[in-house]
């Protein structure tokens, strides 16, 4: 196979991924705007995680929040809690890797908030306590997750929580499904707010 089809492929593998998933995560993106939009109204704030490439997701979303998608508007609170080397690194040597996203969870976040929190497979243990502690702090999870099954995670969820599911195997095609997913919640939360079309 020469270079120009292994790149044919790549985007033609990504298009099907996208078209396989939206029945399956259309529904929870909906609801994940809404439950967000509606802690917004009444001033709370989202804390947002991620580790490794799931890390410049929380990031991509947030910056959206703090500055702007595609419309003007003020901004709104938005954390990334994988951005702060020193708060990171210091939490790592205290308490362990494991700790850095519960403990600012539980510093940071309040009944209310919302923790949107990113994995493409099995999660990692920073984010289940995360997860925990944001139950703990009586707060919403949306979980951005990929695979046939979201395992420990999703077994973490409450009633209250939203798991968005991209159904791919896949790595690299749960993330280019999830950078559309945050895209959507992104332009929702402006629709609602804002009423305007892009």
């Amino acid at each position: 196979m020469n270079l120009f089809a292994r790149i044919t492929q790549q985007f033609n593998d990504s298009i099907h991924a996208k078209q396989n998933a939206m029945e399956a995560v259309a529904p929870g993106i909906a609801h994940a705007a809404e439950v967000t939009l509606r802690a917004l109204l009444e001033e709370h704030k989202i804390l947002a995680c991620g580790s490794g490439a799931s890390a410049a997701e929380a990031q991509r979303f947030a910056a959206a929040m703090l500055s702007r998608f595609e419309l003007a508007r003020p901004g709104l609170p938005a954390i990334a809690l994988n951005t702060d080397g020193a708060a990171l690194t210091a939490i790592a040597e205290d308490s362990g890797y494991e700790a850095v996203f519960a403990r600012q969870v539980t510093a940071l976040g309040a009944p209310g908030d919302i923790l949107l929190a990113i994995a493409t497979g099995n999660a990692p243990a920073g984010i289940l306590q995360a997860v925990q502690a944001a139950h703990d702090r009586d707060m919403t999870v949306v979980a951005l997750t990929g695979g046939v099954d979201s395992g420990e995670l999703a077994d973490l969820l409450i009633n209250q929580d939203v798991e968005i599911r991209v159904p791919a195997a896949s790595a690299a095609r749960i993330r280019e499904v999830q950078v559309l997913v945050i895209h959507c919640l992104c332009d929702l939360i402006d629709y609602q707010l804002l009423g305007q079309e892009t």
